[in-house]
């Protein structure tokens, strides 16, 4: 493994100033979400898998929004790289456009139908009664959401990513104390157990967009302009940018749809199997936050290069962050094995949810460096270089040829552990990294989409 480019200064002086403030934001994120899985898990199991549950319909929406805003920040990212600033503005109404038409589906099912929704993935009466109560609360700040994430994918696009996490922050510290509160009554507020947590995780969101406006303007960002000439954009622009955005949404939608449907099998398996799974979600969630911050800078490091038709510096960052990845995750990956007992014991779980925690630990720590390596070939490669159409049909034939036959093999044919399950699915992700490879050193993915004579 050559490492000789840990020598070069100006790369891992950009590579930081990116990658830093992504892991600290999703950092908070993580802690906190772990922190309040910790608070409801003291509800018990069928409190943490109505959390879970409930919780999968936001994973589908910032998916899709992930999937429409970053499909529309790999134009943002190179006109900046161009130093254009109007069409920026254009990208950006174009993104709230979309996303809040996606959350406001949300938003329907969410409040209208939330039995319906949870009914998918359990026949346990309580859990559904309980995520219900909350999906009801938390579905109306679903537009607020997509409203922020279109603001965030572009402001760190242009590399302004300090604003991101200030509001980030701030919203998901105060969810957090307004959430323990209310889950259990402290400080002269309602004990409302799984109801209060989705008041907290309302108001927090709503919180952020608010902090997020706030900061654009008072900063005199290059977003702070006057939002009726975000949406002046022709339609044949339009349909250019949907071009290369659509598969991304398409991307997400098939693979969290994908995500969304493992989860059923594994909540089928048993109420204490959904638990785990939550709960080793939440470790995940801790583990990745490193990588989240490298796959991210990657994107926009590769993104600015390709619109200043620097082909090969894009090439030379995708390597060197793989690289780097692929070291952080082989480390992390140690340290989660040997944190097994103590996550397991921070729950009030039966026995066998317990030893499902620390089994599915186990599986998480062994195939983390995988996970790393297909994201950073993912995000920081295929999509930020506009190879989107392949993205998608990879996506689509790992998690619906192998991970899904896999998963539904395993639980209702050999009616595996949740553990053992857990390990099947992972086949996908093997096959997806040999696939990655090669795409990625044929460089096909390298696409200028901004430096287009019309």
């Amino acid at each position: 493994m050559n490492l000789s480019f840990l020598r070069d200064r100006t790369f891992l002086r950009e590579l930081l100033v990116i990658a830093i403030p992504i892991s600290f934001q999703q950092l908070i994120n993580a802690s906190l979400n772990m922190i309040d899985v910790i608070m409801v898990g003291q509800l018990g199991e069928s409190a943490i898998a109505a959390l879970g549950l409930s919780n999968q319909v936001f994973f589908v929406l910032i998916l899709l929004l992930f999937g429409v805003t970053s499909g529309m920040a790999i134009f943002t990212a190179q006109f900046w790289g161009k130093h254009e600033i109007e069409p920026i503005h254009k990208v950006l109404g174009m993104s709230l456009i979309s996303a809040t038409c996606v959350a406001l589906i949300f938003t329907l099912g969410a409040t209208l139908i939330p039995e319906t929704i949870l009914g998918f993935y359990t026949n346990d009466i309580e859990v559904i009664d309980l995520g219900s109560s909350y999906l009801r609360i938390v579905g109306f700040t679903y537009i607020p959401i997509a409203i922020a994430t279109a603001y965030i994918a572009v402001l760190r696009s242009i590399q302004l990513i300090r604003l991101t996490v200030i509001a980030t922050v701030s919203a998901l510290i105060f969810k957090t104390i307004l959430g323990y509160g209310l889950i259990f009554g402290i400080g002269g507020l309602p004990a409302l157990g799984v109801r209060g947590a989705a008041i907290g995780t309302a108001s927090g969101w709503a919180l952020e967009l608010v902090l997020l406006l706030i900061l654009i303007y008072t900063q005199k960002t290059p977003l702070a302009a006057n939002p009726l000439t975000f949406f002046s954009f022709d339609m044949s622009f339009f349909g250019r940018v949907l071009k290369t955005a659509l598969p991304a949404v398409a991307n997400e939608l098939f693979w969290s749809i994908g995500i969304t449907t493992y989860n059923a099998i594994y909540a089928h398996i048993g109420t204490d199997s959904i638990a785990a799974i939550n709960i080793n979600a939440t470790i995940e969630g801790l583990g990745f936050v490193v990588f989240m911050g490298l796959g991210n800078a990657c994107a926009v490091m590769v993104g600015n290069r390709i619109g200043a038709k620097r082909e090969d510096e894009a090439f030379e960052i995708v390597r060197r962050v793989m690289l780097l990845g692929v070291a952080f995750a082989v480390a992390i990956g140690v340290v989660i094995f040997f944190l097994r007992e103590v996550v397991a014991g921070l729950y009030d779980l039966s026995p066998s949810g317990a030893h499902n925690v620390r089994m599915l630990m186990l599986v998480m720590a062994s195939f983390l460096w995988i996970r790393m390596f297909n994201f950073t070939v993912f995000i920081g490669a295929l999509r930020a270089g506009g190879d989107t159409r392949f993205a998608l049909i990879m996506e689509i034939c790992s998690i619906w040829l192998i991970g899904v036959p896999a998963a539904y093999a395993g639980a209702f044919i050999f009616h595996l552990p949740v553990y053992w399950v857990y390990l099947m699915v992972i086949m996908e992700e093997i096959a997806k990294a040999f696939v990655s490879w090669w795409r990625f050193k044929s460089r096909r993915w390298i696409h200028d989409l901004v430096n287009i004579t019309e």
